[in-house]
């Protein structure tokens, strides 16, 4: 199974923490050229230095913010770098029932993800087309098979990136670039803390309870850790994964109850 990617280089979003971190962590181990994108540079030079680079690996970084989506292509446009591999990840909106939504919340969730997802796929494409060679990787939920409880805004955006996602797989696979989603359940990450005080606030249980009955609805009865989410991104892009286009993968213990 060919999971060498050396020589490809790969736009990592949202890579200060948590799943982008890992993912690309287990790129950089696997030979790629890392560019890191997030917001924070001190978050952004800290994870550049653990970045594997036994292979000659060069990595570098952008500092961009997703809620600015003109910018964040004028960025990744001026770093004149050509990509092979897109994983598109940012942090989710903010918890709470649907209908309570504002429209700029609709709004500032459909900037951050879907608008800020395409602007990047415009700016990678071209290269991929040139080189033969693409994968991009949405980092999406998996409330795209199965809406959760008190993520209404999530939810909604979530649903739409994936159909875009779909959209273009059709339209890119005869260039041997692939678009896939990967869906997480519940991960051992910052927004996943957010969740659960959230609830425990609400409901006036303690974290533990609610931690414990979120555990309870995984039939592997944990959370998983950002490295596992990684490493089915890593998979995704490697050459091994050619013929796998325009999916969703649940990576979340089991949990969706949906085939």
């Amino acid at each position: 199974m060919n999971l060498d990617l050396t020589n490809k280089n790969a736009l990592v979003c949202g890579s200060t923490q948590g799943i982008g971190k890992a993912s690309a962590k287990e790129l950089a181990s696997m030979g790629a050229n890392i560019t890191l994108v997030a917001r924070n540079e001190e978050k952004l030079k800290n994870v550049l230095s653990e970045l594997d680079s036994s292979r000659g690996q060069n990595h570098n970084y952008i500092v961009a913010d997703f809620q600015n989506p003109s910018e964040l292509s004028s960025k990744i446009n001026g770093a004149n770098q050509s990509f092979h591999i897109l994983i598109n990840n940012t942090g989710g909106p903010a918890g709470g029932p649907v209908f309570d939504a504002t429209l700029d919340q609709f709004e500032s969730a459909f900037t951050q993800h879907l608008k800020c997802n395409h602007v990047l796929a415009q700016a990678v494409v071209p290269s991929m087309k040139e080189a033969g060679y693409g994968r991009i990787i949405n980092i999406i939920s998996t409330s795209v098979k199965q809406p959760l409880n008190g993520l209404g805004v999530s939810n909604t955006i979530r649903g739409a990136v994936a159909n875009w996602s779909k959209t273009l797989a059709n339209e890119l696979g005869e260039f041997g670039i692939t678009v896939n989603n990967v869906l997480p359940g519940a991960t051992g990450t910052e927004r996943l803390n957010e969740i659960i005080n959230n609830k425990a606030n609400k409901t006036g249980k303690s974290v533990e309870e609610v931690s414990n009955a979120m555990k309870a609805q995984v039939p592997a009865n944990r959370f998983a850790k950002p490295e596992e989410i990684a490493n089915a991104v890593a998979f995704l892009a490697s050459p091994a994964a050619s013929y796998i286009n325009g999916i969703n993968v649940p990576v979340d213990g089991g949990r969706t109850k949906s085939l």
